[in-house]
């Protein structure tokens, strides 16, 4: 084999690790058969099936109210961080605060559910606050993970960013407020909006910190699709793992098309 062909075949072997399963699943997902390995036909009874399955159905809802609540809260707390981050100086407590802030990215996911657990049963005992756990307590704790993530990404916008157009308004008598809106906010609005994004996905695709947190009427999709595979992996997670992975791509195909809509390119370079 050539020198030149090593790396293409390492290419290939690395995509066909990737992504294989991933076409196995889909393919699978159309199959009639019960039985993954064993094709007796095309079908699309296991999507319906899928759809009339309350569970999943209602497990899906709370995923999506949850992860938006909780993009929503990380995003408003880890903007101010960032903020805090970038643009004040040295203050009392920063070196405490930056390693807070942090931990989340560093700590199990196993430890930051069982702390936050006990977290929530020690403040109901104290002050009755919350009443047992559900959508309200997995938001809280989906937040303290994911305002981490948005603070960095905050903080890197704002370091990345010159100084002079803030500056300029406020030579020009703007106050302070009035600077952060009309020219901080719009500047960093790209880096916060890619933070809701992530603590949004964080948020769908958690499993652990959810099943710490969450009561017997708040499942999201990711504790019920474990709790169907603990019984048997059944098509109809097939059928809703394609379409996961097809929101994916159309998410993805839109943004491309968005990008180069505006003149941009694809690869940067």
């Amino acid at each position: 084999m050539k020198a030149g062909r090593i790396p293409f075949a390492m290419l290939v072997i690395g995509l066909a690790f990737l992504y294989v399963p991933t076409i196995v699943v889909i393919v699978t997902s159309f199959n009639d058969s019960r039985l993954a390995g064993v094709w007796t036909g095309f079908s699309v009874r296991w999507y319906g099936e899928l759809f009339s399955d309350r569970q999943f159905l209602g497990a899906a809802a709370n995923s999506l109210i949850v992860a938006a609540l909780s993009a929503s809260l990380a995003t408003g707390l880890g903007t101010c961080a960032g903020l805090v981050m970038a643009r004040h100086g040295p203050f009392l407590g920063r070196t405490t605060f930056l390693g807070l802030l942090a931990t989340p990215l560093v700590l199990p996911e196993v430890i930051t559910g069982l702390s936050l657990l006990l977290l929530f049963v020690t403040a109901e005992q104290l002050f009755g606050w919350p009443s047992g756990r559900g959508i309200g307590t997995i938001v809280v704790a989906h937040a303290t993970l994911a305002m981490s993530y948005v603070a960095y990404i905050v903080q890197a916008r704002l370091q990345g960013m010159s100084r002079d157009c803030e500056e300029a308004a406020a030579d020009l008598g703007a106050p302070p407020l009035k600077v952060f809106t009309a020219v901080t906010l719009p500047l960093i609005m790209p880096a916060i909006g890619a933070g809701w994004l992530l603590a949004f996905v964080l948020s769908l695709d958690d499993l652990v910190i959810a099943s710490f947190t969450s009561g017997p009427q708040s499942t999201t999709l990711p504790m019920a699709i474990f709790s169907s595979v603990r019984l048997g992996i059944s098509p109809k997670i097939n059928a809703l793992a394609t379409l996961l992975v097809a929101s994916s791509a159309l998410c993805l195909g839109l943004a491309a098309w968005v990008q180069l809509r505006r003149g941009g390119k694809l690869v940067p370079g």
